[in-house]
């Protein structure tokens, strides 16, 4: 492999402009060719373009003014400190504030406490290092994700935090992010087969942690839910954990007691829902649900079917959902340091926007241990 594969496209982008402007082939005041222009010569995407004409506007070699284009700046000139500026000097001063210290964080929604705490935790991140960030809302839309990267693209981040939406496909603009060396993390989640910076919590720890604890209780009947519409890369792995935590145990697996693939909607008519009957029927003795509004909704369901937590069934959340329902100090979960993790995301991505190696295949990928939190809804097996 020669040295000119190793470098990232944007760069090939940027060292094309800054040779014509070397060569004055292009002279201070002349424009540039067009992103358009350089998407087609290049073959890259949009956004390696708003990446490679982005750095050359924060080294001053062009000036991007809002609906014309980008210009060939004059090096001589530095960007004065009274206020009678020209329009053009004011709109380069304006686009290289924007693209300073600016983070795009991307992520389907902030309604639940896990994603809450993600927040809280990068929002400290970003603060200690003086970044500003801005958040877009995914609503779990592949589109909608790469609308918000494109967004962001434009305004000018520096990196970007993304907790992809749960889709079978990938989303091409990620590609394209890092085949052309954009700076970016994925948090939550990663792409199978796809080398990237990118955090979670260790699912196939945490399903193993609440299926021993269950085990030690006497429970034998342990069902694992989970509500995703996709057998995502994160349920698959909890779902590897449980079943490898039952081999261990010499158990068989039932395929019964993997119950995915369903949603719930109001709980007014909930008896006519499947899980319901299964709950009804006392399939299982414990359930382990991938999110803490899933393991809500089991204990709401087994209330209604006459069910006492944890006399009759025990259940195990991902995440804490303790907040959000009555009468228990603590719901037995596996807590996954959502702030923590946040604020490691962050960090990551801000070690990888500074970092002088620019050599691509050097990815960090961290995987936070979780804790099983005993709570008031585990309890032995009333078979036991």
């Amino acid at each position: 492999m020669n040295s000119a594969d190793r470098i990232p496209l944007y760069q090939m982008v940027q060292e094309y402009i800054r040779d014509l402007v070397t060569s004055e082939v292009l002279k201070v005041g002349d424009r540039i060719p067009t992103e358009k222009e350089l998407m087609e010569r290049f073959g890259v995407s949009k956004i390696t373009v708003v990446h490679a004409l982005s750095g050359l506007v924060n080294e001053r070699i062009i000036t991007r003014v809002p609906g014309k284009g980008s210009f060939v700046s004059d090096p001589e000139y530095e960007i004065p400190t009274t206020s009678s500026k020209s329009a053009v000097q004011q709109a380069n001063q304006t686009s290289v504030e924007m693209q300073t210290r600016l983070i795009g964080l991307i992520m389907p929604s902030i309604y639940d406490y896990f994603t809450i705490r993600l927040v809280q935790g990068i929002q400290q991140a970003l603060n200690e290092n003086d970044y500003r960030f801005v958040i877009y809302l995914s609503e779990g839309s592949i589109e909608k994700e790469k609308e918000a990267i494109q967004t962001c693209s434009k305004i000018g981040v520096e990196g970007l935090l993304i907790f992809p939406v749960d889709e079978e496909l990938f989303n091409e603009e990620i590609l394209s992010m890092k085949f052309a060396g954009f700076p970016f993390v994925l948090i939550d989640r990663y792409l199978p087969g796809v080398e990237t910076h990118y955090i979670a919590s260790d699912g196939r720890l945490g399903a193993n942690l609440a299926v021993n604890y269950l085990w030690d209780l006497g429970h034998r009947e342990i069902a694992i839910c989970s509500d995703s519409p996709i057998q995502t890369v994160t349920v698959q792995e909890r779902i590897d954990g449980y079943m490898n935590a039952l081999k261990e145990k010499g158990s068989l697996i039932n395929p019964a007691h993997i119950v995915t693939g369903f949603e719930i909607g109001s709980l007014e008519q909930a008896e006519a829902h499947p899980l319901y009957r299964y709950i009804q029927n006392r399939m299982a003795t414990a359930y382990i649900t991938l999110n803490g509004s899933l393991g809500v909704k089991i204990h709401q369901m087994a209330r209604q079917a006459g069910l006492k937590v944890p006399e009759d069934i025990s259940i195990i959340s991902f995440d804490d959902p303790t907040s959000i329902i009555e009468g228990y100090s603590t719901f037995t979960h596996v807590k996954q340091f959502e702030r923590d993790m946040g604020y490691r995301a962050a960090n990551t991505l801000l070690e990888v926007i500074n970092s002088d190696d620019g050599q691509p295949g050097k990815y960090i990928k961290t995987l936070v241990e979780p804790e099983l939190v005993i709570g008031e809804t585990t309890g032995t097996s009333p078979f036991f």
